[in-house]
């Protein structure tokens, strides 16, 4: 089958881990399928390297998408047009990737199919005003597709509010490590690690005020924060205030390996959400063993097995987090990181990622 694969959101030289969901997605289908991928690309930078290339193997046309000039409006519908000729199926990514589409199918004899990931339709409260009028604007096109992927219920009944025709539920890709590393288990530190843009969404403030709640209690604790984001000045400043500043590492963006590592050399994983859909790193968490807690807003309360997870409702309460590192901890003390690990094998895999799209395309 010839897929051809339509993203916003696609890794760069400049952004090497942009939208590795989708080539997750790209890999996993190229097992058994032809795949090409049109990246409507709208950084700055994007008319300098316009054209076909290769991102890690997977063909890819990159064509400049600058929303607010017109002639990229004409250009970018050319582009599709041409390439769904010669697709079977067209597969786009993102609701801001289909704003082209509002009007107009991409490929008149090709079967279309959406995966949608927007944290933003389902935590509206966290987006700007500007978001939120995005949002109400957007949404509504998410009923033209012929199906509409997405890799959690909580956006899956989102999405019914605006849509009548399939909804399929497929989980990201999260490629297990070769082996399951145990855990540190230091008696006289807790190994955390968080892993997303250091950003209020993502709560990496609570984490470390979470980790000042476990001092308080008598476990000592380090954080580890894996990611950067506007709100980093203001997380080192609380962790100088708290007194917490040989307690916390920020490591910046990594590559996937690089996390990999970071997951293996902790204990719990910890991410105080106020709202994620699928959550990619949770379930990378859970696939190295690491048991998890996170706020309970998010699609990883689907996969999570309860006898190696906590999920926080009040998610801007660190003495709530604690409470439940605690709990878990008391519940997972005789738990071994295969244990953990097993809760989650073969949910997510290339093989089985590839299945159910192959089985949503023909569907």
């Amino acid at each position: 089958m010839r897929v051809l694969m339509i993203t916003p959101w696609f890794p760069t030289p400049g952004s090497a881990e942009s939208g590795i969901f989708v080539v997750r997605d790209a890999l996993a289908l190229r097992a058994d399928h032809t795949v090409k991928v049109l990246h409507l690309d709208s950084e700055p930078s994007a008319s300098s390297r316009s054209g076909a290339t290769e991102v890690r193997g997977v063909p890819t046309l990159r064509v400049p998408f600058n929303r607010w000039r017109v002639r990229d409006w004409f250009s970018a519908l050319k582009a599709v047009r041409a390439a769904a000729n010669e697709a079977d199926v067209v597969h786009t990514h993102a609701l801001s990737g289909i704003i082209l589409f509002a009007f107009a199918r991409p490929g008149k004899n090709t079967r279309w199919v959406h995966t949608e990931h927007w944290s933003g339709l389902t935590a509206p409260e966290t987006l700007s005003p500007r978001g939120r009028i995005s949002r109400r604007a957007l949404m509504p096109i998410l009923a033209r597709p012929d199906a509409v992927i997405v890799a959690c219920e909580r956006l899956a009944r989102t999405i019914r509010t605006v849509r009548s025709k399939p909804i399929v539920t497929i989980p990201c890709v999260v490629v297990p490590p070769a082996s399951v590393a145990p855990a540190p288990s230091d008696s006289a530190v807790l190994r955390i690690v968080g892993i997303g843009g250091i950003i209020e969404r993502k709560g990496a403030i609570c984490a470390l005020e979470t980790v000042a709640e476990l001092q308080r209690r008598g476990v000592t604790a380090h954080l580890t924060w894996v990611g950067d984001g506007p709100q980093r000045n203001e997380l080192v400043a609380r962790a100088r205030e708290l007194q917490l500043d040989d307690q916390l590492t920020l490591t910046g963006a990594l590559s996937e390996a690089e996390v990999g590592e970071q997951l293996d050399a902790s204990d719990l994983f910890l991410l105080p959400t106020l709202g994620d859909n699928f959550c990619i790193v949770v379930a990378e968490a859970l696939s190295h063993g690491r048991p998890i807690v996170s706020g309970a807003d998010t699609g990883a309360v689907d996969y999570s097995a309860p006898e190696v997870s906590r999920f926080v409702v009040d998610a801007k309460n660190p003495l709530a987090y604690a409470d439940a590192i605690v709990d878990l901890l008391a519940a997972t003390s005789a738990v071994s990181a295969e244990d953990v690990a097993a809760t989650v094998s073969g949910r997510f895999t290339p093989e089985r990622v590839s299945e159910l799209l192959t089985a949503a395309y023909t569907a």
